[in-house]
């Protein structure tokens, strides 16, 4: 390689990159011994040069001066304890496959020195539930993200399993008119919230059980008061019925509970020395009756008597 600047820089570039961080660290010598392999003759001036050009251009180098400096760089895009977080959420996502998981980790490790890499190579240890084996999700996601910023109407087929579970697409094969609106992520799914033409209402499906997802010439349906975080709070657990306004006896050591299942703004008054009333809007459904079941007590509806009938009849169900 010839003596040209632009390659001496970039070489220089990716050698503090690559091979140093807090830890570790590059001399004067280690940068015209790395040169020298690419076929670069210089000097130790322009190491000097070279490095300042490159803090010019915003590169946090940091230099220790001795008989021999010492270089490297100090912050970065994503620190490492940033990305041993995203490399821990790839890495215990039930969304992504193995074969995906190992792809974006080592794509992270890029982020880094070469040493702070290796310690990205660590377990995650899972709750139990298996990775996919389909990485058709992925590009379903961004399909819709681009018909959500667009608003663009889509359409899509929709499987679910034999007892022997094997895919089978629903309606024989249907084609479901959609306008989404947005992708909602609860229990390690995606869903896709919004305008349903076949069932004339809003509705969700997950994403993960759509397939040959198309645009549509369909006219987008928008709806200007949807809002996300309502339905999220509204349709409890992801299943889609008309919210009611449920009244919850609660122990005082539940409002932790109450707060991060319905937010600071929930509506709560003290009832006594022991209990607070909290009133929230919910879909009466089974996943929020067996939410309530979980506190043993602690938390208990009072009403309306729909809301009440309901979670006794499931109670009875679950005791016969």
């Amino acid at each position: 390689m010839q003596n040209d600047p632009r390659s001496r820089i970039l070489l220089l570039l990716q050698l503090l990159l690559k091979q140093t961080d807090e830890h570790h660290y590059a001399t004067g010598a280690d940068i015209l011994r790395f040169w020298e392999t690419h076929g670069i003759q210089t000097t130790r001036k322009n190491v000097y040069s070279d490095i300042q050009l490159l803090m010019d251009f915003g590169l946090d180098v940091i230099c220790i001066k001795s008989t021999q400096n010492r270089y490297s760089v100090g912050s970065r895009l994503l620190e490492l304890p940033e990305l041993k977080l995203l490399v821990d959420a790839v890495e215990s996502s039930h969304l992504i496959t193995e074969k995906k998981s190992t792809a974006l980790i080592e794509k992270l490790g890029h982020l880094t020195s070469r040493h702070n890499a290796a310690l990205l190579n660590r377990p995650v240890y899972m709750d139990g539930t298996a990775k996919p084996d389909n990485e058709a999700v992925y590009y379903a996601i961004d399909a819709i993200q681009t018909a959500i910023h667009k608003q663009r109407a889509i359409s899509f087929q929709y499987f679910e399993y034999t007892p022997k579970k094997e895919k089978v697409l629903k309606h024989k094969g249907y084609r479901y008119g959609f306008s989404p609106y947005v992708l909602i992520w609860s229990r390690d799914f995606y869903y896709a919230v919004g305008w349903s033409e076949k069932h004339g209402k809003l509705a969700q499906f997950r994403v993960d059980r759509m397939t040959a997802i198309q645009d549509s010439d369909a006219p987008y349906i928008a709806d200007p008061s949807f809002d996300p975080a309502s339905y999220i709070r509204e349709i409890f657990g992801m299943y889609h019925d008309m919210p009611q306004r449920v009244t919850l006896l609660c122990e005082n050591r539940t409002m932790r509970n109450i707060i991060d299942h319905f937010g600071e703004d929930v509506d709560t008054e003290v009832v006594d020395a022991n209990h607070f009333r909290a009133t929230v809007d919910v879909a009466p459904t089974p996943p929020f009756f067996s939410w309530v079941f979980t506190f043993g007590g602690a938390i208990r509806i009072e009403g309306p008597g729909e809301a009440l009938a309901k979670m006794r009849d499931m109670a009875s169900w679950l005791h016969t």
